[in-house]
Parts: C-alpha cells; sequence; structure tokens
C-alpha cells in the first residue's frame, strides 16, 4: 500500500501525520529483540534435547513474531511514516501471544494426566483440543484482519477498519477463550484439592516436588499475564490508531512488553521438560 505520508521524513511532515505519534524508544526495543531472540534459542534447544516437539512448536512461532514485532518498531523509530513498518510491528505483537496461549493449552492437559483423568471434568485432550482450536480460530480472525489492514488502498478506510474490527474481533475471541481456561483449570484445580487421593500413583514423588509447585505458579503467572495483554489490546484497537491509549509507548511497555516477556520468562524457566523430564512427550 502506498499512503500519503509514505514521502514524508521527520524533517517534511510533522509527527502527528505518522503511523504512531511518537518515537519508539530505541534502547528499549533493541532489548525487547534481543530477550525474545534468547528465549527463541533456548525454547529451540530444550525443545530439541528434550524432544517436546508440540510445545516447541507452540513456543517458537510466536517468539519469532514477538522479535520481528519489536525490530518493527525499531524501524518506526527511524521512519514512523512507513506503513510496512507499522504493519510489522502491529500484525507481529498481535498474533505473537496466541501461540504462547496455545503452549498453555497442551499443559493442562498433560497436567490432568499427572494427576488422574478420573478427577478431571473433562479427558485430557477434550482440554488442549478445545482450547488450542478457539486459539486457531482467534488466530485465523487476527490474521484476516492483519491482511485486510494491510491491503487496504490508499484512502480505503472502509477496507482498512474492516480490517482492524477483525482483529479486534479475533483477540475479543481470545480473552474469552482465556477466561474460560482460567475458570476449567481453577474447577479442575479445585477437584484436585477435594480428591482424597489422586489416581495416578505414578507421578506422586513429582506432584509433591517443590519443582512442580513452581511449574503450576509458573503456568498460572503466564496465563494471567497474557490475558492483561489481551484485554490491553482489545481496548487498544477499539479507541483506533489515533487514541490516546494507542499512543502510549509507556502504556504499551508496561501492558504487553512486560506482560509478554514475564508469561515467556514463565514458559521457560518452568519448562515443561526441565520439570517433567523425558516423559512428557509420552503423556
Amino acid at each position: 500500500m502506498m499512503s500519503s505520508t509514505d514521502s514524508c521524513t521527520l524533517l517534511t511532515c510533522p509527527l502527528s501525520m505518522a503511523y504512531i505519534n511518537y518515537l519508539p524508544n530505541l534502547p528499549a526495543n533493541v532489548f525487547f529483540v534481543a530477550f525474545f531472540g534468547l528465549i527463541t534459542v533456548l525454547q529451540f534447544g530444550l525443545g530439541v534435547w528434550y524432544r517436546t516437539w508440540t510445545y516447541m512448536i507452540a513456543m517458537l512461532p510466536g517468539l519469532i513474531l514477538e522479535v520481528l514485532g519489536y525490530v518493527g518498531r525499531i524501524m518506526l523509530h527511524d521512519n514512523p511514516f512507513d506503513f510496512n513498518n507499522f504493519l510489522l510491528y502491529l500484525i507481529c505483537l498481535t498474533l505473537g501471544p496466541a501461540y504462547f496461549s496455545a503452549a498453555i493449552y497442551i499443559c493442562l492437559g498433560k497436567i490432568v494426566v499427572i494427576y488422574g483423568e478420573g478427577i478431571s471434568r473433562f479427558r485430557p485432550r477434550t482440554y488442549t483440543r478445545l482450547f488450542v482450536s478457539c486459539d486457531l480460530l482467534s488466530l485465523i480472525l487476527q490474521a484476516v484482519g492483519g491482511a485486510l489492514a494491510s491491503s487496504a488502498g490508499d484512502g480505503d478506510t472502509g477496507e482498512s477498519d474492516t480490517g482492524v474490527n477483525i482483529m479486534i474481533a479475533g483477540l475479543a475471541f481470545q480473552v474469552f477463550s482465556l477466561l474460560v481456561f482460567m475458570v476449567l483449570a481453577s474447577e479442575f484445580a479445585f477437584r484436585v484439592r477435594k480428591s482424597p487421593k489422586s489416581e495416578n500413583d505414578d507421578f506422586t514423588s513429582l506432584r509433591k516436588s517443590p519443582k512442580w509447585k513452581v511449574f503450576l505458579y509458573c503456568l498460572a503467572l503466564a496465563t494471567i499475564t497474557i490475558f492483561i495483554r489481551s484485554v490491553f489490546r482489545v481496548a487498544e484497537l477499539q479507541g483506533g490508531f489515533s487514541s490516546a491509549l494507542a499512543n502510549n509507548e509507556i502504556d504499551l511497555m508496561v501492558l504487553e512488553s512486560t506482560m509478554i516477556s514475564i508469561a515467556c520468562i514463565c514458559l521457560t524457566v518452568a519448562h515443561p521438560a526441565i520439570i517433567v523430564g523425558h516423559t512428557w512427550g509420552s503423556l
């Protein structure tokens, strides 16, 4: 798409004409490129070493999108009038966290097996299939919305707005899915507490270990931070690109960057294979 601002520079046009009305902080965005790049390497190494293919496949695309999104913000620092730079930032950072949600959904099914299927309301694979399917639908909506927004012609605000609205719908569905997931995960935790005895004695020592508690707390924290971030993104897009929320870098750094960083730290430090070992893949 060629926009009327594509020929603008910081010397010839006011910043108010740019796609974001501020210059992204360069050191902060370079830090996040390096941070998510490091997490990508760690996740790849752990995934290959322990052969946790499904978990790795869920995490890596999201991490790569995070890296690309912050590269887009670095490029916006140099040229905030370039639509492609803006799209790289917007679409990549919007899509990325949905993959981390999928990794969490995969973990719940395994957790049910470790405690015993008889305790759960649903079969382990039901949780995984249900929520990963919801995540996939959310991703499709966000991707379609991003594609429409990126293909809108100059001045075609109708198609651009349609694309943004579809992205909002995808994000809103992601928020709803996460909320339902948290309710069902909490309900399963309540059932575990009420159950006098686990039905799976193979993992008794694991369940009593401190590292297992760390794993569960990390999953809970990652879920909450992704939820907070997703609510923020819905509010940001709902207000439009010219809104105060969409043009406040501090809000974005706190409610987007920090929340997703915490989630990725949790999902890496408490990597399921580190906690469970090579048996994770066979659960």
